[in-house]
């Protein structure tokens, strides 16, 4: 019980690093100007211009819930995945963050045709 355990408490401080830098891993993708939530969040996104592109996770929820629930299973499956939790699990499923994010918007922005 205590492994799971382990693994629930991780899972949960991955998700939440999921959750604080989503914002980023958008403008890493996209280019978009969203920023830090503490900084302006999606401020100076380029929603905002009169003309395309436009960021399709800030422009379309439902890509955004893609791409963040998307990264939140790889967490979870690196979370719990059989064995004893060792540190590199722990580097693992932060990394699946930002790696899942990026593959997941480069894949939605494709579908969007938002570099095109």
């Amino acid at each position: 019980m205590q492994g799971l355990l382990a693994k629930a408490l991780l899972f949960s401080g991955a998700a939440g690093f999921t959750g604080v830098f989503f914002i980023n891993w958008c403008h890493m993708v996209y280019q978009c100007g969203c920023t830090f939530i503490w900084a302006g969040y999606a401020d100076q996104c380029n929603i905002h211009n009169p003309g395309p592109p436009h960021c399709p996770w800030c422009a379309h929820a439902d890509f955004a819930t893609i791409a963040f629930v998307s990264t939140i299973g790889a967490q979870a499956f690196v979370a719990f995945w059989p064995g004893p939790l060792r540190p590199l699990r722990v580097v693992a499923a932060l990394a699946a963050s930002p790696i899942t994010a990026a593959i997941t918007g480069w894949l939605i922005g494709i579908y969007a045709g938002y570099w095109s």
